[in-house]
């Protein structure tokens, strides 16, 4: 399930902002520290994280550090007090989505973390959609790769049957096969599943 992750070592603060999101509808999963957050993470998590900056043990930092290392691609959004603003800033360089410094507008946050779940939710359909067209891709033969390479080519049939030296009643076969397979209607459809559009 899609959710906001608040790390936040401050108690009141985690339900203070379980309670705003809870109030605009948005799922919440809060965890008192960084450390119980990456003992629990899995690659399949979803959602966003609004990240503390500076928590006793692992700091907000640290624990982005460590998830990047783990290809984890979440968008995060810190929450900062003004001397962290430097950090914050050093963040996003590589690669936080945004920072918050307190005290913040309660519904500036609430936006800026629905984009950002709006965001991941769509980086989320495009590697699936991806994956999907990889594995459509694997159960090609070598010949139905090759007509469907020469068909996205522009290529006719007669003249894919030339290029190939096989008749061109093969080439159709092997073309509705291709068109099967990959979920395509038109030579059309294919080029645009095969770009990924």
């Amino acid at each position: 399930m899609s959710c906001v992750h608040i790390i936040d070592d401050d108690e009141a603060i985690r339900d203070a902002l379980s309670w705003l999101l809870g109030s605009r509808g948005v799922a919440v999963q809060t965890w008192e520290s960084a450390e119980s957050f990456l003992s629990a993470y899995r690659a399949d998590v979803r959602g966003c994280l609004l990240l503390d900056i500076r928590m006793g043990g692992m700091s907000g930092l640290e624990l982005f550090d460590r998830l990047r290392a783990q290809a984890c691609a979440l968008p995060v959004i810190f929450l900062t007090g003004h001397a962290d603003v430097p950090m914050a800033v050093s963040a996003l360089k590589r690669g936080a989505r945004d920072f918050v410094e307190k005290p913040f507008n309660d519904n500036d946050l609430v936006d800026r973390l629905l984009e950002a779940l709006a965001a991941e939710a769509e980086a989320h359909a495009r590697s699936a959609s991806k994956a999907d067209r990889l594995t459509r891709l694997a159960t090609l033969s070598s010949r139905e790769r090759q007509v469907m390479d020469l068909i996205l080519e522009g290529l006719m049939n007669k003249v894919i049957a030339d290029r190939l030296g096989i008749s061109m009643r093969t080439v159709e076969v092997h073309r509705a096969r291709v068109l099967e397979k990959m979920g395509a209607k038109t030579a059309v459809d294919l080029a645009r599943l095969v770009a990924g559009e």
